[in-house]
């Protein structure tokens, strides 16, 4: 994917005001819809579903509803497991690698697990390939309360009542290129703070909580997922992403504290899924495949 060369926005070292959020926002073009890629694949899974919405997106004339996927027949003895997708929107992925287990792997767990599944946490972004939502936040960023995010909000509020029922979250993202080349220096000049460059890792790799580390939870699905794509390998320095890695293909970072999406149901086992689209060791498909193995591997685990 090329992407052109506008003038950076803004005062370097100083952070955005309105002024400078809305001359991003003007840059931000309309690349793909939610209606059709996203909403459409929910209606023909609702059949086996119950699909509930759980809110609106609302951005001046721009409306996005907001739905979820639940197990049709929801038994409160049952291990409950939320799956989440697109809670940053470029990350094509982890949205419909989740309308992919939903497709071709839910039946299998009918019966043995609470499934509620968001394929796409934040469609203005999704139709954009943007990482940010319409008011340059980053969601993941902005699990806490109060949010400064409506598509965060939307999620604590879906979640809130079955707090405690659940045993695990998988939020399943990307690491991308444009990570590197895009989103960093953007996020730089946002704050106001010098960019300071990194590397992308080469692969699959899973972010585990710091302060709840499930080593045998990571690896299960590290396992199951290296039959379809690569793991990631550590750096010279013994990193991935500009942190450590913990064991092959893990990092931990504390989920709570940095309002990450896979601290909001208290979940005994979580995990945060990234896949690289960009190697030319992978495909399309298989960064879908893998997706939806991680979450198989996630139930597995959890029902053995």
């Amino acid at each position: 994917m090329t992407h052109s060369v506008l003038p950076p926005i803004g005062t370097p070292g100083q952070p955005w005001g309105p002024e400078e959020v809305a001359q991003w926002r003007a840059r931000q073009v309309r690349q793909r819809s939610y209606a059709d890629e996203v909403l459409a694949a929910i209606e023909r899974l609702r059949p086996r579903f119950d699909v509930l919405p759980y809110g609106e997106v609302a951005y001046g004339p721009e409306r996005y509803p907001l739905w979820a996927l639940r197990s049709p027949a929801w038994q409160p003895g049952l291990p409950a497991v939320l799956v989440t997708g697109g809670v940053h929107g470029y990350e094509t992925s982890g949205v419909h690698g989740a309308l992919r287990f939903l497709d071709q792997h839910a039946q299998a767990y009918a019966g043995r697990v609470n499934l509620l599944v968001v394929p796409c946490v934040s469609p203005w972004a999704y139709e954009r390939i943007h990482r940010w939502n319409h008011d340059a936040i980053d969601p993941n960023r902005s699990f806490r309360e109060p949010s400064p995010a409506q598509e965060s909000a939307a999620l604590m509020r879906l979640v809130a009542p079955l707090r405690g029922q659940f045993a695990a979250h998988i939020d399943l993202h990307e690491t991308t290129d444009t990570d590197e080349s895009e989103y960093r220096p953007a996020l730089a000049a946002r704050d106001g703070k010098p960019f300071e460059p990194g590397s992308i890792p080469d692969g699959f790799y899973l972010v585990d909580d710091t302060e709840n580390p499930q080593p045998a939870f990571q690896q299960a699905i590290i396992a199951a997922v290296e039959k379809i794509t690569h793991i990631a390998p550590a750096d010279a320095q013994g990193q991935l992403i500009g942190t450590p890695a913990v064991a092959r293909g893990v990092v931990r970072y504390p989920l709570r504290a940095l309002g990450l999406c896979a601290s909001v149901t208290g979940a005994r086992y979580t995990t945060t899924t990234e896949v690289y689209p960009d190697s030319p060791r992978a495909t399309p498909e298989q960064c879908n495949a893998a997706q939806a193995a991680a979450v198989c591997a996630a139930i597995d685990f959890v029902l053995a």
